[in-house]
This record gives structure tokens, C-alpha cells and sequence, in this order.
């Protein structure tokens, strides 16, 4: 039985079961069945280094043992699982920590409002918010952003494959381009400004900016803390909140806890899900500036926003912040990410055509979009798992857990630059066999 066949027999369950919406398993042909930190297992023993994470989801790696504790200690003493919104322990534990650690030491104040446990409730509340606040439904957001697959956030999504899942006309929101969208010589956010003060522009007065400070999925585009700092004086000087969506580059991702903290600015509402949970754990949270939290009691909620397993999770995990040594290896390891990739670049100019990203989310842009697809195959193949981003897939995205160990970093470095040797290996077959026929 070959590779193909064997793993048509392992996902015939899934296969014959489930949604053809299914895809990350399309691209990782195995059923896992254990993890710890960086590595998972599948069910024939076969190891995979992670360069993945849960999409941004597992910063604190699979598994970590002292959050694992915490959770097994909670159940094994009956801790209430779920609460909707009522006060518990675990939530109390949870929003002491996230202010003693997080909030107070940044200079900031936020109320601290549970949407639902996913990244995209969290972003629907917070345009929700924005709209009520200022009586305003127009909402700006920006070319190649993700913001989630609900109506509302798909609403401020720019793939237009992911668009189109919606079945009907999008509104509500206005985009424009992203910094360095025509290139870095073009500064956007003086277009923003023009069109916002032209009141024949066409564009209605917005309640809301939103923005990822480094597009993950649309390809790891990244803002310049100049123009983030311009897009928050023109949200002041036009009335409108600033939301940055921290969902996927939050909690560490980009190096500091917020994105957002390298460009000095203080957004008005900030989105946080996916590694906020500590330990996998759905969980979101959506921090408002405390004199725009408007709401009437039930005005919006959800039965799951009581996790209070995510709150065990997320808080063991935040101890992670109470020195500097977490952030300290994480500025040590992504410089080895990055001293990698620029080799790569160096090395593979006919595959590479720049690299992109900050932290412990890097990745290479491909000439071709294929090769960025080939490159995951191989890796995947040879037991490392990394995904593609970009409006045509044409990024290798490298995302591993902010735990790695460094010998196994190095190790799917490794990997990833055999993938390379073997995509420049496959030019110049074809090379050679065009001069033949010539």
C-alpha cells in the first residue's frame, strides 16, 4: 500500500462523514493522535514537528505541563465547567491576572467583556460597539485583512474566496489599502485622511477603523508603526474608534504581549482570542476603553462565554509575562527564524522573492504560488507541519509555538531548507529538459 492509499484508509471516517468544508486536513494527511509543545504524533507513531500551531492558537505550545496541572487539579475538585456569565472563581483569578500583568504594566484600562469563545465573536462585539457608541454603521477596514467567518467580520474580510461563502451582498464596511499596498513609497493612511475630509468622497462618516497590525492570513503583510500611528490621529480626528484585531498576532506572536505595543499607539477596542486560552482553550475577549463599554445587560450574549476551563488556562498562562525572560527568548528565537529565512532568500533567489513578518510569525513570498504549496507538501512529507498564506497562497508561513525547544526550532529549519534544495533541484530539471527540447 502506498502513501496515498494508506492515507485514504486512515481518513476514510472523516471522508464519508464529514463537511467537504473540511481543509487543513486535506493539506495533513495522517490522523494525529498526541502532542507535546512542538511535536505531534499520528496514530502509526510517525513525529511532525509543529510550525502551525493551531493557527496562532497554541502559542504556549500542546500540552503545557503546568497549565495541564491547573486544568487536571480544576476538574479532579469540581470546578464549575461552564457559567454563561456569572461570576466564578476561575473568571475572578482570571481578569486579577490579566490586569496585574497585562493591562496595569502597559498603561492601559480596559473593561474586560466576554463575546463567545471565538476569535470572530469577538470581533463581531467589538463592531457592534463601535456602532453603538458612535450612532454610525460604516466601518473601514483594510485590503487582504482577515477578520473571521461571520457575517459581520467576513464583512471586514478581503478574500474574496472566503467571501463568497456567504451567499449574500456584504455591506457595512468600506476597505482601503493597506500600508505598502502601492508599494512603500505610497503612504495609505494620507488616502484615508483625503477621503474622510472630502465630504464629496462618497464614503459615509465610519464609527470604526479595523486593522490587523500584520495581516496573518492575508499573506503577512505588515504596518509600519508611522502609519499605524497616522491611522490612530485620523480615527481621533474623525470621531471613530480604532479596533485592532490581535487575534491571531496577540499574546506574544509578534514578540510583545500586544502587537500593537512596538507603534506606541492605545486603540480603543482590541480583539483577542486564539492563544488567549492558554492551552487550545476557546476563549475570547474583547477589551473596551472603559467610557465606550455603553452596554445594557444581556444586550449581547452567548452560552458559551463562561468557559471556565479557557479561564483556568488563560490565566495559568499569563505567568508566562511576569518577568522579561519570556520575552527575551522569544526576541532570541526569532532571530534565529530570521536569520534562517534571510539565508533562504540569499540562497534561493529564483524561488524567493522576499520575506515577510515579524517574531514568531515569518514567512517566505514565492515567485511562483505553487512553490510556497510545494515547499508545505515537502515539509509535511518529511515531518513538519506549516501552512500558506496570501491572496494566492503564495506564502510559506512559518508560525511554531513561542516554547519551542531550539534544538527542535533548528531541526525544522532543517527540513524547510531541504524543501528549498529539492524545489531548486526540480527547476533545474525542467531547465534542462526545455533546452532539450530547444
Amino acid at each position: 500500500m502506498n502513501a496515498k492509499q494508506s492515507a485514504a484508509q486512515d481518513l476514510h471516517v472523516f471522508n464519508r462523514m464529514e463537511s467537504e468544508v473540511r481543509s487543513y486536513c486535506r493539506s495533513f494527511q495522517t490522523v494525529f493522535k498526541k502532542a507535546s509543545n512542538a511535536v505531534m504524533w499520528d496514530v502509526h507513531g510517525k513525529s511532525y514537528i509543529d510550525f502551525f500551531a493551531g493557527a496562532g492558537a497554541l502559542n504556549y505550545g500542546h500540552n503545557h505541563r503546568g497549565i495541564r496541572t491547573k486544568l487536571v487539579d480544576y476538574l479532579m475538585n469540581d470546578g464549575v465547567a461552564h457559567s454563561l456569565d456569572m461570576a466564578t472563581e476561575a473568571k475572578e483569578s482570571f481578569l486579577v491576572k490579566l490586569n496585574e500583568v497585562i493591562l496595569k504594566p502597559r498603561g492601559l484600562s480596559y473593561k474586560v467583556m466576554f463575546p463567545g469563545p471565538t476569535g470572530t465573536n469577538s470581533v463581531e462585539s467589538a463592531l457592534k460597539t463601535a456602532r453603538k457608541v458612535t450612532g454610525r454603521t460604516n466601518v473601514i477596514c483594510f485590503t487582504n485583512a482577515f477578520h473571521g467567518m461571520t457575517q459581520g467580520s467576513l464583512s471586514a474580510t478581503g478574500n474574496r474566496f472566503k467571501r463568497s461563502g456567504a451567499g449574500q451582498h456584504l455591506s457595512g464596511t468600506t476597505f482601503m489599502p493597506y500600508d505598502g499596498y502601492f508599494g512603500e513609497s505610497q503612504d495609505t493612511s494620507l488616502m484615508l485622511d483625503k477621503l474622510l475630509d472630502d465630504p464629496g468622497s462618497g464614503i459615509d462618516l465610519p464609527a470604526a477603523v479595523i486593522l490587523e497590525t500584520l495581516q496573518g492570513e492575508g499573506g503577512l503583510h505588515m504596518a509600519s508603526a508611522s502609519w499605524l500611528r497616522s491611522v490612530e490621529r485620523i480615527c481621533r480626528k474623525h470621531g471613530m474608534l480604532l479596533i485592532v484585531d490581535d487575534v491571531q498576532m496577540g499574546c506574544g506572536r509578534t514578540g510583545s504581549f500586544f502587537s500593537f505595543e512596538e507603534a506606541g499607539i492605545k486603540p480603543d477596542i482590541v480583539c483577542l482570542s486564539k492563544s488567549i486560552g492558554g492551552y487550545g482553550m476557546p476563549l475570547a475577549i474583547t477589551l473596551i476603553k472603559p467610557e465606550y463599554d455603553i452596554w445594557r445587560p444581556g444586550e449581547h450574549n452567548g452560552t458559551f462565554r463562561g468557559n471556565n476551563l479557557g479561564f483556568v488556562a488563560a490565566a495559568e498562562a499569563l505567568t508566562f509575562w511576569e518577568s522579561d525572560q519570556f520575552q527575551a527568548s522569544i526576541k532570541q528565537k526569532s532571530s534565529v527564524i530570521g536569520s534562517a529565512l534571510t539565508r533562504f532568500a540569499a540562497e534561493y533567489p529564483e524561488l524567493i522573492q522576499q520575506l515577510r513578518g515579524r517574531g514568531f510569525i515569518q514567512g517566505l513570498v514565492f515567485h511562483d504560488p505553487k512553490h510556497a504549496s510545494a515547499l508545505c507538501a515537502y515539509a509535511f512529507s518529511n515531518g513538519l507541519i506549516m501552512e500558506t498564506s496570501g491572496p494566492f497562497d503564495e506564502v510559506a508561513k512559518l508560525m511554531p509555538p513561542l516554547t519551542i525547544e531550539d534544538a527542535v526550532l533548528k531541526q525544522g529549519l532543517a527540513i524547510v531548507e531541504q524543501g528549498l534544495k529539492s524545489l531548486q533541484a526540480g527547476l533545474a530539471d525542467t531547465r534542462k529538459k526545455e533546452e532539450v527540447k530547444v
